[in-house]
């Protein structure tokens, strides 16, 4: 039987295109998270409103994970969950402090450059082999990096904030290129409800041992946004999970990079943000970096921000 007529049977006649299209409507969903959390973020921080918004998803995981059939994981499948949990959250706060200092689009762009460190986490940590194709890619990442980074320069009273966001950027990418790795472990070793419920719960826990000095209530006004967040990551996790059960990674991987465009027009909608060259310059550079890389690993270059 043929891969094609298995995939079929299993996930039912679905047209060709409409994996595709899910999945882009699935990105556009997560730019709207992204532009809600820059919002949060800069009203009370990027501590609160990630603790607050892992609080929010573990509820809804937990109540989902108990509505369903469940098995209790290991205590090995229990560490996994508390070591990605812990990056995931390095992730998040290197991330949206930097959004919070860069235009949408730039931060977006920065951010595409995680599977390329992926790729060469892949070798060191899995032993495999570094291909000709992740050389180039870097390459193409590299000087995509620098010329945004070049933008910044000559903006003599942005460009210092706009430096420390651009190095949390870069550093959340790093740790998110080892996120990729955890993620396909994961995968192999529990359901994605576990893992979501797990990983915010891991996450709540991890930074509401500093809540005693740093956690403030959240006013009134800014729990609609929060549900909303949480709301449009669910979904966003949702519609990306169901495309890539019944399309290969090699046709949704370039949809991942229409989050480009989205932040270019959520930025300029709600911040008043405007994209320059060097950061649309840089940013398609990255992409087409990106894009090789998946010629050499499909799979780590397979966008996961859907479960962070």
């Amino acid at each position: 039987m043929s891969d094609a007529v298995k995939t079929s049977s299993l996930t039912g006649a679905v047209s060709p295109m409409t994996p595709v299209l899910v999945c882009a409507f699935a990105i556009f969903l997560l730019s709207g998270m992204d532009a809600a959390m820059k919002t949060l973020v800069i009203a009370v921080g990027v501590y609160n409103t990630v603790l607050w918004r892992s609080m929010v998803a573990t509820v809804v995981a937990g109540a989902a994970w108990s509505a369903g059939s469940r098995s209790k994981p290991t205590v090995a499948v229990l560490r996994l969950h508390a070591l990605r949990a812990a990056v995931v959250g390095i992730v998040l706060i290197c991330f949206f402090w930097g959004l919070a200092r860069l235009p949408l689009a730039e931060a977006i762009g920065l951010s595409f450059i995680a599977p390329l460190f992926a790729l060469f986490l892949a070798a060191l940590l899995l032993g495999e082999r570094i291909r000709r194709q992740a050389i180039w890619a870097s390459l193409a990442g590299i000087a995509g990096v620098a010329i945004i980074m070049a933008g910044q320069f000559g903006q003599a009273a942005y460009s210092h904030d706009a430096m420390l966001g651009t190095a949390a950027v870069l550093v959340s990418t790093v740790f998110y290129g080892y996120n990729l790795i955890l993620a396909r472990q994961q995968a192999q070793l529990a359901k994605p409800i576990e893992i979501m419920l797990f990983q915010n719960l891991c996450v709540a826990i991890i930074l509401g041992l500093a809540a005693p000095w740093l956690a403030v209530a959240l006013p009134t006004n800014l729990w609609l946004p929060l549900a909303g967040v949480t709301v449009l990551s669910l979904a966003g996790q949702f519609l990306m999970s169901w495309s890539y059960a019944r399309a290969e990674a090699q046709y949704l991987i370039p949809t991942e990079y229409s989050a480009f465009i989205w932040a270019i027009a959520l930025g300029w909608f709600f911040f008043d943000e405007e994209a320059t060259w060097t950061t649309l310059t840089g940013a398609c550079l990255i992409v087409a970096g990106c894009l090789i890389a998946a010629r050499a690993n499909p799979k780590l270059a397979e966008p996961i921000e859907a479960t962070v």
